[in-house]
C-alpha cells in the first residue's frame, strides 16, 4: 500500500494472523476488494460516528470507535478479513470519515498552507481511496500496534492532511527538531525500504512518512507541534531524497550561488553579495552523501581516486566538488544555480546591466551572425549574457553547444547538447572539448556554441569561426577585451600546432568579430563594461574600438555604483554586415 505496506506472507504458506495461505491475490484484487467492502460498510459506519463527532475526537478515539463497530459489520456482511485486512480498512474508514468532517477553526500555530499544498491534497484524495495490504511498492516494515493512528494527533479535515512546507530559503530549525531528526532518522531508515520509497513521488512520501513519524515520535516519547513535526519530516525527506540542507537554498530564487566549505559553513550569494546562513550538514560524511547524489545523477563519481569532479544538477545548475585530501577542511560544494527566470536582454535593460542603446547594438550583432566572444571573471554573467544573446538566433538554425557541464538555455527547437567525459578509473575514455569541437564540424552545424573556452579547443574553434560558422558565440575569462584576445593566443599555443605569433592572431582577427566585457561590481550587479569591435589587423598587432564602455561616476545613497554606458559615437566596422541583413540604419541609430 504504497510506502506503509503490510508483510503478508506470499505464495503458499503461513500468513500473519497465523491461517494457513495458498496462493496469496494480486497486489490490485486485494486493493479492490477492500475498498469495494469499506464502502460497503461506510454508511452504516456514518450512521455510528458521524463526521461531525469524529471531528471532536483525537484520531486514536475514532480508530477505536471504528474497531468496535468494525467486527459486527462485516458479521453483517459476511466478510471474512484477518488482522493486518482489518487494520487497513480501519485506515480507509478513518480517512474517509475525517475527509467529510467540517474543517475545524484554525489555531494561532497552524501553519498556513504553502504553495506545495495542492499536490498534497491530491495525495491526500488519493489516500482516502483506500490502500490495501501488498500493493505495489510496498516498503515499510511497520510494527503492528494497539491503535491505527499515534493517539497523539487530533482528528483533522482533509484540508488539516494538507501539510505546508517551510517557506522557500528557511535555514532555520529549531533545536527540538534538530535533537527528534537525531534519534528518528535511524529507526525510520530501519522500517522503510529506500528503494521502494525511492519510486514514489515526494507529495506521495510527505504524506506517509508524516504517519509513520508520528508513530516513531510517540515510541520515543518525544512531542512536537505540528509546525516542527512537518519541518521534521521535510528534512528527513530531504535527505532521503534531496541534498539535505541545501534544499530550502535550491528552492530560494533570491540564492544565485550556494557555496559549502566544510559541513559547519555554508554561504549564498544574493544580489552579488555573500552570506553565512545557519544551514549546516552534520559531518563529512553528510556532504558526501549529498556530493555523492549529485555525482551520480550524472554518470560520474567523487571519492580519493577522483577528488574533484564537474557536474550538474537535475534542473541545469553547474556544480563542482573538490574533497580531502585535495580540500584541507572538508568537502567542499560550489552550486551555480539554474535561474528559473528566463534572463533576457529586456530584463538586462530593467535590471540597469545595459543600456537602452546598448541592447540594441548586442541584438543587431547577434542577428548579424556576428562572432561574439563574451569575456568576464568568474560570477560575471557571462553565460548569462550569452543566454540573453542566443536568444536572437533564428529558429531554424541548427545549433551545437559544447560544454564541460551542460548549463546553456537555448530556446531554439533545434538544439544538439554535447557534454564533455572525464578518464574513467584506468585513465582511459576521455573526452575533451576539443574532442567535441571537431565532432561538431561534422554535424551540419549552422553556430557553434562553446560553454567555455579554457584550453587546446581555441584552434578548433577560430578554424570553425574561419570556415562558415559565422554567429558562433563562446565565454573567455579575462578582465579587459585586449586580455581576451590574448588568452586565446595562448590557448591557442596549448594546442601543439606549429604557428608563427603572427600567423595566429591573423586567425583571431579574422574570425572574432566582437567581444563583450561583463564584470561584477562592488555593489553585487553585473554590467557590461566594454563592447568592442575587432577590425583587423595592423602590422603584427590585431585592431580594436571600442562602441560602448560603462563610465563611473560616483556612489548612491544605497550603495548603488552610479554611471553610464556611453557610447564612442564611431561607426561600427560592422555596419557593413548589418546591412546585408537590413539591420544598418538601425544599428546607426543605436551608436
Amino acid at each position: 500500500m504504497g510506502l506503509l505496506g503490510s508483510r503478508r506472507s506470499r505464495g503458499g504458506g503461513r500468513a500473519e494472523d497465523g491461517r494457513e495461505g495458498t496462493a496469496a491475490p494480486s497486489d490490485s484484487d486485494q486493493e479492490l476488494d477492500l475498498k469495494q467492502i469499506g464502502e460497503r460498510v461506510l454508511p452504516a459506519m456514518l450512521h455510528e460516528l458521524p463526521p461531525e463527532k469524529a471531528a471532536t475526537m483525537q484520531r486514536g478515539e475514532v480508530a477505536r470507535a471504528i474497531k468496535e463497530q468494525l467486527p459486527g459489520l462485516l458479521k453483517q456482511n459476511g466478510v471474512t478479513l484477518n488482522l493486518l485486512e482489518q487494520r487497513d480498512l480501519v485506515t480507509f474508514l478513518i480517512n474517509k470519515i475525517l475527509a467529510m468532517a467540517p474543517k475545524p477553526p484554525e489555531s494561532e500555530d497552524s501553519a498556513p498552507p504553502s504553495a506545495g499544498g495542492t499536490a498534497l491534497q491530491r495525495f491526500a484524495q488519493k489516500k482516502m481511496g483506500g490502500t490495501a495490504p501488498g500493493q505495489a511498492g510496498a516498503s515499510v516494515r511497520k510494527q503492528p500496534s494497539a491503535d491505527d493512528g499515534s493517539g497523539h494527533q487530533p482528528a483533522r479535515s482533509l484540508q488539516d492532511l494538507v501539510t505546508s512546507k517551510p517557506a522557500a530559503g528557511a535555514v532555520e530549525t529549531p533545536k527540538s527538531v534538530e535533537a527528534a531528526m537525531q534519534r528518528i532518522q535511524p529507526l525510520l531508515l530501519e522500517r522503510i525500504d529506500t528503494a521502494a520509497a525511492a519510486s514514489l513521488s515526494r507529495d506521495e512520501l510527505f504524506g506517509q512518512v508524516g504517519e509513520l513519524i508520528g508513530e516513531l515520535l510517540a515510541e520515543a516519547k518525544l512531542q512536537l507541534n505540528r509546525q516542527e513535526r512537518e519541518l521534521l519530516v521535510d528534512k528527513l525527506l530531504d535527505d532521503m531524497l534531496g541534498l539535505g540542507p541545501l534544499e530550502p537554498l535550491l528552492g530560494d530564487e533570491s540564492v544565485t550561488d550556494i557555496m559549502v566549505n566544510g559541513p559547519k559553513q555554508i554561504y549564498v550569494e544574493r544580489k552579488g553579495k555573500l552570506t553565512l546562513t545557519s544551514a549546516k550538514f552534520r559531518d563529512d560524511q553528510h556532504v558526501m552523501s549529498a556530493a555523492t547524489r549529485i555525482v551520480s545523477a550524472v554518470g560520474r563519481r567523487v571519492d580519493e581516486s577522483v577528488p574533484l569532479v564537474d557536474a550538474r544538477l537535475a534542473d541545469g545548475s553547474r556544480v563542482n566538488i573538490i574533497i580531502p585530501p585535495l580540500a584541507i577542511d572538508g568537502p567542499t560544494i560550489s552550486i551555480r544555480k539554474f535561474a528559473k527566470k528566463k534572463i533576457t536582454l529586456d530584463v538586462m535593460e530593467r535590471q540597469n546591466n545595459i543600456s537602452t542603446n546598448l541592447g540594441k547594438v548586442l541584438r543587431i550583432a547577434s542577428r548579424s551572425r556576428l562572432n561574439i566572444l563574451i569575456s568576464g571573471g568568474t560570477g560575471s554573467g557571462k553565460t548569462t549574457l550569452l543566454n540573453a544573446l542566443s536568444q536572437m538566433i533564428d529558429p531554424g538554425e541548427r545549433i551545437v553547444t559544447i560544454e564541460d557541464a551542460a548549463e546553456l538555455q537555448l530556446q531554439q527547437p533545434h538544439v544538439v547538447r554535447l557534454e564533455t567525459r572525464p578518464a574513467n578509473l584506468e585513465g582511459k575514455g576521455e573526452i575533451t572539448m576539443r574532442d567535441l569541437v571537431k565532432n561538431a564540424l561534422r554535424m551540419r552545424p549552422d553556430r557553434i556554441i562553446l560553454g567555455e573556452i579554457r584550453s587546446s579547443e581555441a584552434i578548433d574553434m577560430l578554424q570553425a569561426m574561419n570556415t562558415g560558422h559565422d554567429g558562433s558565440l563562446g565565454t573567455i575569462h579575462a578582465n579587459r577585451p585586449r586580455e581576451a584576445l590574448m588568452r586565446l593566443e595562448n590557448m591557442v599555443g596549448m594546442a601543439g600546432v606549429n604557428l608563427s605569433p603572427m600567423a595566429v592572431r591573423t586567425q583571431i582577427a579574422s574570425a572574432v568579430d566582437m567581444i563583450v566585457q561583463i564584470s561584477r561590481m562592488r555593489d553585487g550587479i553585473r554590467r557590461v563594461t566594454h563592447v568592442s569591435e575587432v577590425m583587423g589587423m595592423e602590422g603584427d598587432v590585431i585592431i580594436m574600438q571600442d562602441l560602448f564602455l560603462f563610465n563611473f561616476t560616483g556612489e548612491g545613497q544605497d550603495g548603488e555604483l552610479l554611471g553610464e554606458f556611453k557610447p564612442s559615437g564611431i561607426r561600427p566596422y560592422f555596419t557593413q554586415k548589418a546591412a546585408y541583413f537590413g539591420l544598418d540604419k538601425a544599428l546607426l541609430d543605436a551608436v
